[in-house]
């Protein structure tokens, strides 16, 4: 499997923008966008080809316009954005991630139904 490059706050937004539909020109992109931020199309320009250069995207020539489309799933920048965080802050455990949260930030009684339920999926798979 091919290295899933790192993707900045602001180049996600527009992969969010293509994962939801593609292919999209620029223009629909900045659209797409809206109101979420308030960027000009020559922004976007930019991001989408920061986003070119890191094989992230790819484009296709339709006429007289570019049309976007992510090269990547939203699955594969997940799994690699959260494998990378917690191989850097909780030495690629998850326990003390969830102990630091619980410890900071308080759990919701549906947040701890649900992690008990993927505890219990866990124990019984094994």
């Amino acid at each position: 499997m091919k290295p899933i490059p790192h993707i900045s706050e602001a180049e996600s937004v527009v992969m969010e923008a293509l994962w939801s539909h593609s292919p999209r020109s620029a223009e629909e992109v900045a659209i797409a966008i809206g109101d979420e931020r308030a960027w000009q199309e020559s922004t976007i320009k930019t991001l989408l080809n920061r986003l070119l250069r890191k094989n992230a995207v790819k484009v296709l020539k339709d006429g007289r316009r570019y049309l976007y489309s992510a090269a990547i799933t939203r699955e594969q920048w997940l799994h690699s954005e959260s494998k990378g965080f917690l191989d850097r802050l909780f030495d690629g455990r998850v326990a003390p991630l969830v102990a630091h949260f619980s410890r900071h930030r308080k759990l919701s009684k549906a947040d701890l139904e649900e992690l008990k339920r993927l505890i219990g999926e866990l124990d019984d798979g094994k």
